[in-house]
């Protein structure tokens, strides 16, 4: 929905996060490359002219709103390495805040994730991506050293199963529905660690 404010000239007024927030529900509607700048106005009630007020390309919508995922995800990165010495523990609070900014911000890491580097914007966007992972596969390689995780599985394939099962939390998750974020983040470390299988001793 527009802001309360009015642009000048009788446009409609948005907020940039508003535009933001609607450019990327388009992206993920119709995919990045056939979302066309005329298509965005369309839906926001403005001119083609008119929405270059608010927002120079969809390469710079494409930025900020990875970049929203990306720092969001960052930050649960850093603070689970700050947070503890223990690579186990590191481990389950990556998976317990990776978790809860899926749920947080669904469509933004949806945008994130269906990017497949057609553009060097993209490409550089992936980049930081792979970083995640390769934190994540970093903390996994220091519980198999120490011997707190099996060591049968190469890191790399532990890291992307671990995200692969989050990861799908952008594409059925619904905020009105049984499990609030902090349920989802406090139970899908406790399936990674344990598994749904009772004993059956």
């Amino acid at each position: 929905m527009p802001s309360s404010t009015t642009a000048g000239r009788g446009r409609p007024g948005y907020a940039r996060e508003d535009v933001i927030r609607i450019a990327v529900e388009e992206f993920n509607a119709r995919g990045y490359e056939a979302t066309s700048m005329g298509a965005l106005a369309e839906r926001l009630g403005l001119s083609k002219s008119a929405i270059y007020h608010h927002i120079a390309s969809k390469e710079e919508i494409l930025v900020e709103a990875t970049g929203k995922a990306l720092e969001e995800l960052r930050a649960v990165v850093d603070g689970a390495l700050e947070a503890s010495d223990d690579p186990v523990e590191q481990l389950r609070l990556l998976i317990a805040g990776t978790t809860r900014v899926l749920c947080e911000y669904p469509a933004y890491v949806r945008l994130l994730l269906r990017l497949r580097g057609n553009t060097d914007v993209e490409l550089a966007i992936m980049e930081r991506r792979r970083g995640i992972t390769r934190a994540l596969v970093d903390v996994v390689e220091r519980a198999q050293a120490e011997g707190s995780l099996r060591t049968d599985l190469e890191a790399g394939v532990v890291a992307r199963l671990i995200f692969g099962m989050i990861n799908s939390i952008v594409e059925w998750y619904k905020p009105e529905g049984q499990y609030a974020p902090a349920d989802l983040a406090a139970i899908t470390p406790e399936m990674v660690f344990t598994g749904i299988v009772r004993s059956r001793s």
